[in-house]
């Protein structure tokens, strides 16, 4: 395993934000990531695992530590399981999966980064989230120094949420993701823009033309990444959709009825209801389209945060703020970012949940 000194994170992230880390390696082994997390613990410096850069915002100062990419490779099947990779990237497995006909991960077509991070946030778009099919996931135990494996009642899956990104932040490297697909199985068509997009047809829509309209409804929202697309650097959805108590709710749905725009609202765990971000940013005064410098919301999506060029990650947060504050103002929901924070500690960011 190299490690190199003093690379730029930017090009390793779609947000194309980010200052250098001290120290990077690349592992394609498990071996490697052994080796990796013995380096750091010598060298008594913090270790970051990069993955496909898709959720992440890098501190215009880097990272003073370790950043470790991770490129483990392969797919197996075994009948309708199929054992991936860390370091493959999710939508070409999901490509392959509908290509074999396989339904369970259609409506997260078009979703970037890699494998390895699909359970850590619980991945999820359009009626589908990936702990429905994650059957186990195996992970490296920074702390015990040895590889385990989780079953999916394990990972504490919840709303984007995983003990990965929670009570277990920073503890494990996921190595493989094993998932359970359906052979044959029917798309699953229940988010509205699906719907509305079926409607009238006189034969259900097969695997293929689910997640093809699923790539086109990203691309139209700046949600697809492609070349030369300013909206489309930037880190996905920025905000998680808020789950309030039905007291906080109704006080949002006599607001929308007064102020004559109408809110929908999906219920929740535990007797919580869950609020669009978007539409609590709209509500707040910000528009697509929204600068801050040479940050902005995207032109096509109120939750894409984007760099226009050269954006810093200073100007990130600060639009981010300036959103928040304004929500948490006017409604009492204190909205929370998506990201992961890289290289803010001591900055009095962190997670800023």
């Amino acid at each position: 395993m190299q490690i190199k000194e003093r690379q730029f994170l930017a090009v390793f992230t779609t947000f194309a934000i980010g200052g250098p880390a001290r120290w990077f390696a690349e592992a394609a082994s498990e071996a490697e990531i052994a080796e990796a997390n013995e380096w750091a613990r010598q060298q008594g410096v913090p270790l970051f695992v990069l993955g496909g850069g898709s959720n992440v915002l890098v501190a215009d100062e880097g990272f003073a530590g370790l950043v470790l990419h991770v490129g483990l490779k392969g797919i197996e099947r075994d009948g309708e399981r199929f054992r991936v990779g860390a370091g493959e990237s999710w939508d070409e497995f999901v490509e392959r999966a509908v290509g074999l006909e396989c339904a369970g991960v259609e409506c997260l077509a078009g979703i970037p980064g890699t494998v390895g991070g699909t359970p850590v946030q619980n991945v999820g778009a359009y009626g589908q989230e990936v702990a429905s099919v994650i059957e186990s996931v195996r992970a490296f135990d920074l702390n015990a120094c040895e590889f385990v494996e989780f079953s999916n009642a394990e990972c504490g899956f919840a709303y984007r949420r995983s003990r990965f990104n929670s009570n277990d932040r920073g503890r494990y490297i996921v190595t493989r993701v094993d998932y359970r697909l359906q052979q044959n199985g029917a798309p699953q068509i229940t988010y509205q823009d699906l719907k509305a997009h079926f409607a009238g047809r006189p034969t259900a829509p097969t695997l293929a033309e689910t997640a093809g309209t699923v790539r086109s409804i990203r691309r139209s929202k700046g949600m697809l990444l492609v070349d030369g697309d300013p909206d489309c650097r930037s880190a996905g959805s920025f905000f998680k959709n808020p789950t309030v108590t039905e007291e906080v709710a109704d006080r949002v749905r006599k607001f929308a009825e007064s102020a004559g725009v109408p809110v929908k609202v999906f219920p929740a765990e535990d007797g919580l209801v869950k609020i669009p971000a978007a539409w609590l940013i709209e509500q707040a005064g910000f528009r697509k389209g929204h600068l801050l410098g040479a940050a902005g919301i995207s032109s096509r999506h109120t939750l894409a945060l984007v760099n226009l060029g050269g954006a810093t990650a200073k100007e990130i947060l600060a639009l981010a703020d300036k959103i928040r504050a304004s929500v948490e103002e006017k409604f009492g929901i204190r909205l929370e970012m998506e990201p992961e924070m890289v290289g803010f500690e001591g900055q009095g960011i962190g997670n800023r949940e």
